[in-house]
């Protein structure tokens, strides 16, 4: 019987992972990841009303009016935070089955950006093209008989695209997931002479649990009509998503982003690579509302799991995020 062979004491293997560990200094020198300002873009809830409304289910999220926008804004400036995205809370009043506020030239987000950019002119700023702020059936497309018109959609979305190009958008993130939107919305910035607008195609964005507390701060869950199965993605198919990213990108799409973020970040690193292309993930209102209560509760070290969720991320494959906690991980990566 062959006798496994034992290392005598004070015999040790020539190669010890754990040398490199052994000084911060190193450890800065060998990490093959790392998550700095640049990567973050800070999601922001925008209200007509002045002042602000705290976001129950997102603790330390508010809803800002016009008077507070503005304000709350110049830290991220500060930090170099490279981009906002701008999300509404609209009047019920407004609201219709056919979403025509959102295309409105003077609506509450074209109201915003334009403030916005007069403030900074340098910030970036993201608009998503959806229905569901205005849809007083809480879709993100026109409901007809149960159904989702998805033509119908697509051509109001181009319509509402446009509005906010003309505002001042940096970035369109058509996050319908309706079929061809992309290309629709291309067509017609190209044609109306905005051919630098950006196109951020939530390409595989999964039908989540992950979006109650998104759903509460923009006002749509209480009107919400059924569920978004017909057009957001089964949480069981990958390849779909792979499919669903070639076509945006074939259709024009500059960039794509995977939605939710970390129970997706095997999506992350298939999109990643299979097409190289600037591939950005979103850290939900869900993944926010359970780490911050836990670190309530004092079960999670708060600094410790913003960083490490967010390095995640990088470590998947993403350029860019989208974090309700931009502001606060900006503060520690400028702080070192």
């Amino acid at each position: 019987m062959k006798r496994e062979k034992i290392t005598p004491p004070g015999a040790y293997p020539a190669v010890r992972l754990r040398r490199n560990r052994v000084d911060a200094w190193t450890r800065r020198l060998v990490a093959e990841n790392r998550l700095s300002v640049d990567d973050l873009i800070w999601p922001v809830f925008i209200q007509a009303e002045n002042g602000a409304v705290a976001i129950e289910s997102m603790p330390g999220v508010e809803r800002l009016g016009p008077d507070r926008l503005i304000d709350a804004l110049g830290p991220a400036m500060d930090l170099k935070i490279p981009a906002v995205a701008l999300f509404p809370y609209i009047d019920p009043a407004l609201k219709t089955p056919d979403g025509a506020e959102a295309v409105n030239p003077d609506n509450l987000v074209c109201r915003a950006i334009r403030s916005v950019k007069a403030a900074y002119p340098d910030l970036g700023i993201i608009c998503d093209a959806a229905l569901d702020p205005f849809n007083s059936q809480g879709h993100d497309g026109i409901l007809r008989d149960g159904a989702i018109l998805n033509d119908e959609t697509v051509e109001i979305l181009c319509r509402q695209s446009l509005a906010q190009a003309q505002a001042g958008c940096d970035i369109i993130a058509p996050s319908d997931m309706m079929d061809g939107r992309v290309g629709a919305i291309r067509t017609e910035l190209d044609a109306q002479g905005f051919q630098d607008v950006r196109i951020l195609s939530y390409a595989a964005k999964y039908a989540s649990a992950f979006y109650g507390p998104f759903r509460d701060a923009i006002g749509s869950s209480a009107a919400l009509a059924g569920d978004k199965k017909t057009y957001q993605m089964d949480p069981a198919n990958v390849q779909e998503a792979l499919r669903e990213v070639a076509l945006d990108l074939a259709e024009g799409a500059d960039m794509v982003m995977v939605k939710p973020g970390m129970p997706y970040l095997d999506i992350i690193r298939a999109v990643k690579e299979a097409f190289g292309a600037p591939t950005f993930a979103y850290q939900v209102s869900g993944e926010y509302a359970m780490l911050k209560a836990a670190a309530a509760q004092g079960w999670l070290d708060n600094d410790r799991v913003v960083m490490e969720s967010l390095l995640a991320f990088k470590r998947a494959g993403a350029d860019g995020i989208l974090t309700y906690m931009a502001p606060e991980a900006a503060a520690r990566i400028t702080a070192g």
